[in-house]
């Protein structure tokens, strides 16, 4: 009896654990600083415990649209930091992916000044610089290694047009609302899919602004490709052939137009790497100055 009782005790830890990994965020990229570093149990170390823990609190508030910036500490050894999550995830979501980037990033970077977190839901970032007030930064870059064979040059079109158009409509929302639109449009018997963010701080021509820099930044990494991803500190665009967010809960955060058709085709005749690692065998990632 006692055998069988510890066998259920052990099967239940197991199913347990399971279902937590299975709950952990998906993992995208990290970039961590291996100049600008700190001395461990350092002044520094302590503000970015106190930082990493002010936003892993703050991840549990329900009025903060999924984001939140705070500083640690004074001058030499303040802290800034910050974690934006996708616009479509629910606040549960958003508090276990922050929750678990805190302890994930000092695993991955432990003794670096600025780094920077990015999973499928959320990212965080700290540095020991004011990235708050930033208009850029350098953009880190994710392409799917798998390119478009049918008229790519319409298909990178479709792609800008389609970006362009919800960064209207994602940068002209209130500050201090989200500021995310997903939209479709149909290619080739498929489905492009689309998303734009930025922090819900960022007034509309900062926004707009930024959007429209990751926009431009798209044949740097990503001509001809099946998906890509631009990321600054303050705005995010991307794309893919799939489905990557919750469509029903990204409707109901912003109302999506109707799908943008494909236009016909026309008459005839007429950086440097960052130091990170990517656990997704889908993307290659480049980094811009």
């Amino acid at each position: 009896m006692d055998s069988l009782k510890l066998s259920t005790i052990l099967l239940s830890l197991l199913s347990l654990a399971i279902i937590t990994q299975a709950q952990d965020p998906k993992y995208l990229i990290y970039s961590c600083s291996d100049t600008t570093t700190f001395t461990r149990n350092s002044t520094y170390q302590a503000n970015l415990n106190l930082l990493l823990s002010s936003l892993s609190s703050n991840s549990t508030r329900n009025n903060i649209n999924g984001f939140y910036n705070v500083s640690a500490g004074k001058d030499p050894d303040e802290v800034y930091g910050m974690f934006l999550c996708r616009g479509d995830v629910s606040n549960s979501v958003c508090r276990d992916c922050v929750n678990f980037a805190t302890k994930d990033m000092l695993k991955k970077c432990p003794i670096g000044k600025v780094a920077t977190i990015w999973y499928d839901e959320c990212e965080l970032r700290y540095s020991n610089r004011n990235f708050f007030s930033a208009e850029y930064d350098s953009p880190v870059f994710f392409s799917n290694i798998n390119y478009v064979t049918f008229e790519p040059e319409r298909f990178n079109q479709l792609v800008a047009i389609t970006l362009s158009n919800i960064s209207t409509r994602a940068a002209s929302a209130p500050t201090g609302d989200k500021k995310f639109a997903v939209q479709q449009a149909n290619y080739n018997l498929q489905i492009l899919r689309t998303l734009v963010q930025c922090t819900p701080d960022l007034p509309t021509p900062d926004c707009r602004r930024c959007l429209a820099g990751a926009i431009s930044k798209l044949g740097n990494c990503c001509d001809g490709k099946q998906g890509g991803i631009v990321i600054f500190a303050r705005c995010n665009i991307r794309y893919e052939l799939y489905e990557f967010y919750n469509a029903t809960a990204a409707a109901e955060a912003v109302p999506a137009p109707p799908p943008v058709a494909l236009s016909p085709p026309p008459a005839s005749g007429s950086e440097t790497r960052r130091k990170g690692k990517v656990d997704n065998d889908l993307f290659n990632c480049l980094v811009a100055i």
